[in-house]
């Protein structure tokens, strides 16, 4: 409990917090990047951000928690949806590619700063992952029901490695034809190459 608790927190400010500390992130790397700087260009003192915030570290948990959250959303909309499980997988994949893309900046700040969290914030965002990798699992296991719970995992990790490796390098390809490139290698470390044409519903 920090000595600011009695206080109201402003959401919005803490969500200004945030859009800012992902900006500075992105651009600097988030070692790099201090407290004070945060709560500068978010327009409050630098001790303001405590009253939100009780370290750095719990900003990228909230920034990491909002990725997943995004995606977990992504994923139950797509499910709930009710399409059949072709459909529903090619969905899935191109929900992934469309944020990976959009949104690159996160993408690429969860790869590489996830493991730094702390023990139980570590612990949570991995059982995000989980859930999110799950509907994955389930709709693969019914397209392709001789695969054991284990290597339908780990074609499943595969294709989003595939589809996330797109944070690390700019190709210059044109949107949609980097749309269809990553759909199609992510179908294929599933090997569903043949289950859903490429050019299918956007999710």
């Amino acid at each position: 409990m920090t000595a600011a608790s009695g206080r109201v927190r402003d959401p919005e400010r803490r969500d200004k917090i945030l859009v800012v500390a992902a900006e500075l992130i992105a651009a600097r790397g988030y070692h790099a990047v201090t407290m004070a700087e945060i709560g500068q260009a978010a327009g409050i003192v630098g001790s303001g951000v405590y009253r939100h915030f009780e370290s750095k570290a719990q900003v990228l948990s909230a920034l990491l928690d909002r990725t997943m959250t995004e995606l977990l959303d992504d994923a139950a909309r797509v499910v709930d949806a009710g399409h059949d499980s072709a459909t529903t997988m090619l969905l899935l994949v191109r929900a992934q590619v469309d944020f990976s893309i959009d949104h690159r900046d996160m993408v690429g700040l969860y790869r590489r700063e996830a493991p730094t969290l702390p023990a139980d914030e570590g612990r949570r965002l991995r059982r995000m992952q989980r859930r999110y990798n799950e509907e994955w699992v389930t709709t693969l296991g019914e397209l392709r029901p001789e695969l054991s719970d284990a290597a339908a995992q780990t074609l499943v990790h595969a294709a989003i490695g595939a589809i996330q490796s797109v944070v690390s390098y700019d190709s210059g390809l044109s949107r949609p034809d980097l749309v269809t490139l990553l759909t199609t290698a992510a179908l294929a470390c599933l090997g569903l190459r043949d289950h859903a044409a490429v050019d299918g519903p956007a999710a």
